[in-house]
């Protein structure tokens, strides 16, 4: 397991090993399965998943041809106070920042302050020669070449867009503008930039008076430690088998930069829905997948991640910031949206929104059982297997399955049984364990189940 931080990125790379790193309305719902008994199965797959992962809470709203048919929350906001979770709690919603962002940008557009093709040094002091290139189009399609930060990042630092934006002008671009498709939080911070000149204000302020207000998202708002604000969840990383607050970045930086509710989100997803904001036409340019130079597209619109599962269009974003995990899935064409909020590390939201929404269109995930291990059975897994030259993943007896956590950073995770030597966390990939003769020798990362793995994706050897 190494370093996962679908958060900052809301990046879903391969594998998930790599990146480690109410009730009454529900039963309203016309679904293939019985929806009473939908309701709870969701409910007990969403207990289960927090109990398995150590999870302190977690916020869930599935809507339904534009309307909520499950408003769920569970656990805790605060472990400390014992504060429950309610639509009202406020989480860090990371990356899902971004659609929010490109929207403001959008609005810009309408309005004629601002235009897609501008290059983005018609907006920035003292802009370098390499970025000349690049156009407002790219930096919201992560299609600049810019890097995923700015060099010296210190999530500690309080500074401007632009003294950041400053930092990476000496670098070099990863790609000739339009070229590559490279995410990059830094083009977030160029494009809030851009927000404040084309606007004349500064880009927290026009998009609370022009999303925030006219939608009534009243508690969705920039992150602040600072700033007293009501029903905040604390967040939290589960490591060496204890829980412990997450040391929140204090900078406010425009990737990752809001706060928000379960119930503002809906107003958020209500609005994206009806074309409150934006019309259609222009809604749908942000959910299109932009081409590179060579005509081959991405799988990333303006803000939005776009793809299929299992032959069903999704329309998505993650975020992941220390102690916070989120997701937003939009499936379009069955009209069903799910969003999941999280104070804790140990989990893939978006996975979760998958196993929700297979309840509701089901064949999006396949089914795959489990097995109860006994201790005696899982500690010869028990130990240390090197990945590369410096990371280490560390896997431990945990009830009857294993946890399992890097050297370099991040939560600890469950992995569940499928046969006496091969796991997964997420349905897609397995945990392999390869033996030579009596002695466990290896760790491997597969694509797949047990019974359909393929190649290994990543190799760790057990260390004596």
């Amino acid at each position: 397991m190494v370093h996962h931080s679908p958060s900052q990125s809301g990046v879903r790379h391969v594998p998930s090993a790599i990146r480690l790193i109410a009730r009454t309305a529900a039963c309203t719902i016309l679904v293939l399965r019985p929806p009473c008994v939908l309701a709870d199965a969701i409910d007990t797959y969403i207990r289960a998943e927090m109990s398995n992962q150590h999870l302190p809470g977690l916020a869930l709203a599935v809507i339904r041809d534009g309307k909520p048919v499950k408003v769920k929350t569970y656990g805790l906001s605060n472990l400390e106070l014992n504060t429950p979770v309610t639509p009202d709690t406020v989480f860090r919603i990371a990356s899902m920042s971004k659609q929010i962002i490109a929207t403001a940008a959008m609005l810009l557009v309408q309005d004629g302050a601002l235009s897609l093709d501008d290059p983005i040094c018609k907006y920035l002091e003292d802009c370098p020669e390499a970025w000349r290139a690049i156009t407002v189009t790219q930096v919201l399609s992560h299609t600049s070449g810019l890097a995923n930060e700015a060099p010296g990042n210190n999530p500690l630092l309080t500074e401007s867009d632009m003294d950041v934006i400053r930092r990476a002008y000496p670098v070099p671009l990863k790609s000739k503008p339009g070229e590559k498709w490279l995410y990059s939080n830094l083009g977030y911070s160029v494009a809030a930039e851009i927000i404040h000149k084309a606007s004349g204000r500064p880009w927290p302020q026009i998009i609370a008076e022009r999303i925030f207000m006219p939608l009534g998202m009243n508690d969705t708002r920039t992150t602040s430690l600072t700033d007293l604000v009501p029903n905040r969840a604390a967040g939290y990383q589960f490591r060496d088998n204890r829980q412990g607050n997450a040391l929140p970045p204090i900078q406010l930086r425009p990737s990752g930069a809001f706060l928000s509710t379960l119930a503002d989100l809906i107003k958020w997803d209500a609005a994206v829905t009806a074309g409150k904001l934006l019309p259609k036409p222009v809604q749908d340019q942000m959910w299109t997948p932009v081409r590179l130079s060579d005509g081959s597209s991405t799988q990333y619109g303006f803000g939005w991640w776009v793809d299929e599962v299992a032959g069903h269009r999704r329309i998505r974003h993650g975020g992941s910031q220390p102690g916070f995990r989120t997701e937003y899935s939009r499936f379009v064409d069955e009209h069903l949206n799910v969003i999941v909020l999280v104070n804790g590390e140990s989990t893939r939201p978006d996975d979760i929104a998958l196993e929700v929404a297979n309840q509701f269109i089901p064949g999006l995930v396949n089914d795959r059982k489990t097995i109860r291990l006994s201790p005696s059975e899982l500690a010869p897994y028990a130990g240390r297997y090197r990945v590369g030259s410096s990371s280490i993943l560390t896997i431990g007896v945990d009830g009857s399955g294993l946890s399992i956590q890097s050297s370099d950073c991040c939560a600890q995770f469950h992995l569940l049984a499928e046969t006496p030597s091969v796991f997964f966390l997420s349905k897609d990939e397995s945990y392999v364990f390869t033996r030579e003769g009596d002695q466990v020798a290896q760790l491997e990362v597969r694509f797949g189940t047990a019974a359909s793995a393929g190649a290994s994706e990543l190799k760790a050897p057990r260390i004596p």
